[in-house]
């Protein structure tokens, strides 16, 4: 081979590289804003979700501290990684706390991010100040199964995903439509979710689906250091129990987390920073008091 032809494909070879080097490997994109005074707050939308979800949560409380608003890879037009999501989103935040000296920040999470919030919590404990969850479980698999067990949930979170990746784009997306006017009560909002959902890469949301059902904290929080505020909903699925009964199954999935303060929501769906804004922001004020 002559020497021009080596070079050349020397060159080939190491641009193909780069090109793999270059591929997407940030867990989420982060948008900054407020002032530096005060306690950071992190907030971490849902499954599906963009971190405009947290748009009035962030004129509420990021005039006096510094807000940084996630929006998960692969959600709501984000990029997707090629690497399991939860795993990577846990360990790049705990290092993105690190790298930016955030001196026990609040972390308010939403659904899958508050999920997130707790295993973050549970590895990381001195890493988080106050912990703020909006609507979310340690093992969602096990909330109308309590003694369901870890293959259970492994083989459940497996169908689901099955499930999901096999619908046709039309099915799919009067899925989501129908799931969302359950979470959501207003439509403009339901329909404003129904984008993000759109712009959403599938096999993102339904491998970070799975792994959600698949897992169970309810031991591992425990190991939670920070102040815990819990606001569930209930009124959507009514049909299917009382409020105390709802009541009683988020107490029994956080009974291992010390001094957990949970409130549930009597006008607010799954979205409840959308449906009942007004009444998160008293529970959250009287808890960062």
């Amino acid at each position: 081979m002559s020497l021009p032809r080596i070079v050349a494909t020397l060159a080939a070879s190491l641009l193909l590289a780069s090109s793999a080097i270059a591929a997407p490997t940030t867990a989420f994109k982060v948008d900054v804003t407020g002032n530096a005074s005060g306690t950071p707050m992190i907030l971490i939308p849902g499954l599906s979700s963009a971190g405009a979800v947290w748009d009035g949560t962030v004129k509420r409380y990021c005039g006096a501290r510094r807000c940084h608003v996630l929006t998960l890879a692969g959600f709501a037009g984000v990029p997707a990684i090629d690497a399991p999501l939860l795993a990577t989103a846990e360990q790049q935040l705990s290092e993105y706390i690190a790298a930016n000296k955030l001196q026990q920040p609040v972390i308010v999470g939403h659904s899958l991010g508050g999920f997130l919030g707790l295993k973050l919590a549970a590895d990381h404990p001195d890493q988080v100040g106050r912990l703020v969850i909006v609507d979310s479980l340690p093992a969602l698999a096990a909330i109308q199964m309590p003694s369901i067990t870890g293959p259970q949930m492994k083989e459940m979170a497996a169908g689901m995903r099955t499930r999901m990746l096999g619908m046709d784009a039309a099915t799919y997306k009067a899925g989501q439509l129908q799931t969302l006017r359950t979470m959501i009560t207003g439509e403009a909002d339901v329909q404003r979710a129904l984008v993000w959902g759109q712009q959403s890469d599938r096999t993102t949301v339904a491998n970070a689906m799975a792994d959600l059902m698949a897992q169970d904290l309810r031991q591992e929080v425990a190991r939670i250091k920070a102040p815990t505020l819990v606001m569930g909903t209930w009124i959507a699925y009514k049909n299917f129990g009382t409020r105390d009964q709802f009541l009683q199954g988020y107490q029994d999935q956080y009974r291992q987390l010390p001094g957990v303060k949970i409130e549930l929501a009597d006008n607010a769906r799954h979205f409840i920073m959308l449906d009942d804004p007004d009444w998160m922001y008293d529970r959250i004020d009287q808890f960062l008091k």
